[in-house]
């Protein structure tokens, strides 16, 4: 009992000491981590700076497969498998073709130990040949690609090599290619309905992009298609930028609203009219449009056409994703008698599913020939036919079509050409500015200045000269400072004729008012 006395003092010494050494471990614990995080910023600002990207890539994924195979243990995991043939119903599965085209633009080749690499060569129908590289997943590879915040893992798979002994009509010893598709089964719904939909159509804009181009004239009811290998693209045309950068932003708008079309109830197709003085760059901003859209051409030669039926036949064979273009339509009809009916009835044709390119314009006509009281030919198509087609009942029959009108003189056109819904973007080809000029001197030298810029400047703000004709005088030598210099003398020599017509022309005024005076 005596002892009591001493304990209380010993334990409230002993309660401050222990919380002193917990708030010392505290403080400790904090400074270690700090340092951990210093030492680890350092070391990755020394990873980045140190290491090659080829072995950073590597531990990326290294990372992420090690994520995938071990970080992922507790969640359910689906798997489609993609199978390049089926045994029977699908000689082909294109799916397979469009997966194997979109991962070749996902695989990083410096991540990944093994790759398979193909290179193979189109043949062309005029003859030439394309080569073209696919790089793609050796069997029992994988990779990772993330689309909506959401991993997917791709691996391909080979079996089917050992089944020699087996029986069944599939067997044979060929192996069996495969793509499997893993990912968590949360995210069933976005891989089905919106990434393997968006792998489809970037595997299509991938094959549009690399395909050549053809351009088909009409003989005829029939197209007859050639490759197009026009240079033309935006970054080269000379033309003004603001309003080629209208252009580019109406043909992205077009390309991304076919749902809005839809909903509108419009077809989806676009009209152009291109109009100006001849040789402002009309028929080269058409190529440019192909080569940006990666849309076939279809040049439409109206003389070849002689029943309204037999441009309907040609225009509802088009593909969709085309260009129709009819240059100089001011040539194409009489803009007083274009709209009158003919009297003479057309013979009826039928546009029948066994219909063939290889028939002949007039069959109908020779068919209908020997009958008695049979009309005479037609004189030709009229340009209510062809109204028809691009805003009437047959407007509907292709989609995502560009359809282009060239002249060199607007006012001559038919106003129902002009009338609005039928050409939705007039462009003004001019007459050759600064700006275009700047063009086209980068293209023919590589050259943005040059000290003789000022005065062509000056004389192009004078005279009225077309891209043509400067590209011509810049043709005539490889030399910058001779092309400029000719081009220079060449602009002189106009704006002196300018003003030598301006001088006669006031002296025959003075004259006329003198003499009626």
């Amino acid at each position: 009992m005596d002892h009591l006395p001493l304990a209380a003092p010993a334990a409230a010494a002993s309660a401050p000491q222990g919380a002193r050494r917990a708030l010392d471990a505290y403080k400790t614990a904090l400074a270690t981590a700090a340092s951990a995080a210093a030492y680890a910023v350092m070391a990755r600002s020394m990873a980045r700076e140190l290491l090659p990207d080829e072995l950073r890539a590597a531990v990326r994924w290294c990372a992420a497969a090690v994520r995938a195979r071990f970080g992922r243990g507790d969640r359910e995991r689906h798997t489609v498998v993609i199978r390049r043939q089926f045994d029977a119903g699908y000689p082909e599965n294109h799916l397979f073709d469009a997966a194997r085209a979109y991962l070749a633009t996902r695989i990083d080749p410096r991540a990944m130990r093994r790759l398979c690499l193909a290179r193979s060569r189109a043949k062309e129908p005029d003859g030439g040949g394309r080569w073209s590289t696919l790089l793609c997943m050796e069997p029992r590879g994988s990779t990772v690609d993330v689309f909506d915040g959401v991993e997917f893992t791709w691996t391909s798979v080979e079996t089917g090599g050992d089944d020699k002994k087996k029986g069944g009509k599939g067997g044979g010893g060929s192996p069996r290619e495969s793509l499997e598709l893993s990912f968590d089964a949360e995210h069933a719904d976005t891989a089905l309905d919106r990434y393997v939909p968006f792998v489809m159509s970037t595997a299509e804009e991938l094959q549009m992009r690399d395909r050549a181009l053809r351009i088909f004239m009409n003989e005829g009811r029939s197209w007859h298609g050639i490759n197009h290998h026009h240079p033309a693209t935006f970054d080269t045309i000379a033309m003004d930028p603001a309003l080629k950068d209208s252009v580019i932003a109406d043909l992205d708008r077009f390309l991304k609203r076919r749902d809005y079309y839809r909903r509108i109830g419009k077809a989806w197709k676009r009209g152009y009219l291109l109009y100006g003085p001849p040789g402002t760059g009309k028929s080269s901003l058409v190529a440019a449009m192909a080569n940006y859209l990666r849309f076939n051409l279809y040049d439409l030669d109206l003389s070849e056409v002689r029943l309204n039926s037999s441009l309907q036949k040609l225009l509802i064979h088009m593909p969709n994703r085309s260009i129709l273009v009819i240059e100089d339509i001011d040539c194409c009809f009489d803009a007083a008698a274009s709209r009158k009916d003919i009297k003479a009835p057309e013979p009826v044709e039928e546009l029948d599913p066994g219909y063939t390119s290889d028939s002949s314009d007039d069959d109908g006509w020779q068919k209908n020939a020997h009958r008695p009281g049979a009309a005479p030919p037609p004189k030709g198509i009229t340009l209510s036919g062809l109204l028809n087609f691009i805003d009437g009942l047959w407007s509907t029959c292709g989609e995502e079509r560009i359809i282009v009108f060239t002249t060199n003189y607007k006012d001559r056109l038919d106003p129902a050409l002009l009338r609005p819904g039928r050409m939705d973007m007039h462009i003004y080809m001019g007459y050759c500015g600064w700006e275009a000029f700047r063009t086209l001197a980068r293209n023919y030298f590589l050259v943005d200045d040059h000290e003789l810029f000022p005065e062509i400047q000056e004389l192009l703000s004078a005279v009225e000269v077309t891209p043509a004709e400067v590209s011509e005088m810049l043709l005539r030598s490889e030399d910058v400072d001779v092309a400029l210099r000719g081009l220079k003398e060449f602009l002189q020599e106009k704006r002196r004729k300018i003003r030598k017509e301006a001088a006669q022309y006031m002296i025959s005024e003075i004259v006329h008012d003198s003499i009626s005076g």
